[in-house]
């Protein structure tokens, strides 16, 4: 395989300052829903990248479940790996990439826990089966063989036969609070367009970059 001749010009669209939403927050949302009514697999994927105290970085696909004015929300086991990395090190980076529209955002800021009350909320309304597996998966652990697994899994669908399955408590909500964005737009010879979202005052502030 040949990667170094591997080759695409993006032709598909452009990006001006006109275009753009005073508010990251819109202007995420509005790309949000092209890929969302372009019936793309996972629109609200995105990678998050933490790091240890020490700096060593990791990175893994989670799915966005909600965005607002304060932030970005996703859940996860507070014990995995990215669970631990944000308790050591509270600050992180998202990046959103459709290739159908040759469109990728980066977000970048600071890591918080939500409220337990919207934890509760998205848990419940999960599939019950996917509530079972939070309960059965110890994220990030060695398992010996995948009948560990699935043991594990029929021993809570049993526990919890005909009841509520109700939220681990190491299970729930992060926010990332974004303090910086940026819009990216393949272009024509690699001159792709770039636009930054700074949080420095009240306001944010938007400048282009050079690609």
């Amino acid at each position: 395989m040949e990667l170094n001749r591997l080759r695409k010009d993006y032709l598909s669209g452009e990006l001006h300052r006109k275009d753009l939403s005073f508010s990251p927050f819109e202007q995420l949302k509005n790309w949000l829903t092209l890929a969302v009514e372009a019936s793309l697999i996972e629109p609200n994927a995105m990678c998050l990248s933490t790091a240890t105290s020490e700096g060593y970085p990791s990175n893994r696909i989670v799915l966005l479940r909600h965005l607002d004015e304060q932030g970005l929300v996703f859940f996860t086991n507070y014990d995995s790996r990215k669970g631990l990395e944000i308790h050591q090190n509270p600050r992180g980076s998202v990046v959103f990439w459709w290739g159908a529209f040759e469109k990728q955002v980066i977000v970048q800021g600071r890591i918080e826990k939500t409220s337990v009350q919207e934890s509760d909320h998205y848990f419940a309304s999960r599939p019950r089966k996917s509530q079972i597996a939070a309960w059965s998966s110890h994220q990030d652990s060695v398992l010996g063989n995948r009948e560990e697994l699935e043991s594990a899994f029929d021993s809570y669908e049993k526990k919890f036969e005909g009841k509520t399955v109700e939220r681990p408590l190491n299970w729930g909500g992060f926010r990332l609070v974004p303090e910086r964005f940026e819009f990216w737009q393949g272009r024509r010879s690699r001159l792709h367009d770039r636009f930054e979202y700074t949080h420095k005052t009240e306001k944010w502030t938007i400048q282009r970059l050079s690609p």
